[in-house]
């Protein structure tokens, strides 16, 4: 946070300025609309003679470890789900040439990703719970700066997999090697990745807008 910024909106507040008055002459001055917003979040909009500093959020290791196992439990889950589908295609469409050991193969990944998702996603959904309560109890956790780099890499893993997806597509197609069962499995990719990818871009959306 740039400090000779805070000390100018420190001081035109304290002097009676409006805060349209301080982002206007701020913008006007070339100060990136962001940059400003979130100086000028750094005070409360209080009637009070002197500025008066916004309390910060205090991002406990409890709640840094909740996060982690919230974002870890969440991969696992769309990796295990998007496995098991796989592994149904497979058993639909089998390779001619893998026939013999398809059943075999397919029944134990099955089992694994089954079991996988049996105990992360019910994880998932209970830290889900829990850190919603926390944010509705205390409304600045959605400002948690690990929420927040854990959601941006999440939505950029997911944008990877939807890109290189659309690549691996295109690829076949050009090439002639188009056939329904990559074709199914493309769309299973780009299903999973796209509904994480959504509900995070939706979720960072409306935070937004709230604020």
């Amino acid at each position: 946070m740039n400090t000779e910024l805070i000390g100018f909106i420190r001081e035109a507040i304290s002097k009676g300025v409006s805060r349209k008055e301080i982002k206007d002459a701020l913008h006007k001055a070339g100060w990136h609309d962001d940059e400003v917003k979130t100086s000028l979040d750094f005070f409360a909009d209080v009637d009070f003679p002197v500025p008066v500093p916004r309390r910060k959020p205090y991002l406990s290791a409890r709640e840094a470890f909740m996060y982690l196992v919230l974002f870890f439990t969440l991969y696992i889950s769309a990796f295990s789900f998007g496995t098991s589908l796989f592994q149904f295609i497979n058993r639909a469409l089998p390779d001619p040439i893998q026939s013999v050991y398809i059943i075999e193969e397919t029944a134990q990944k099955i089992r694994w990703s089954t079991s996988a998702m049996v105990i992360a996603f019910p994880v998932y959904l209970f830290m889900s719970w829990l850190l919603t309560k926390a944010v509705k109890k205390d409304p600045d956790k959605r400002s948690s700066k690990v929420r927040k780099w854990l959601t941006y890499i999440t939505l950029f893993i997911t944008a990877g997999i939807l890109i290189g997806d659309l690549i691996t597509l295109v690829y076949n197609f050009l090439g002639g090697e188009l056939t329904t069962r990559f074709v199914l499995k493309v769309i299973v990719v780009a299903a999973v990745a796209g509904s994480v990818f959504a509900y995070y871009l939706w979720d960072l959306y409306t935070e937004e807008k709230e604020v």
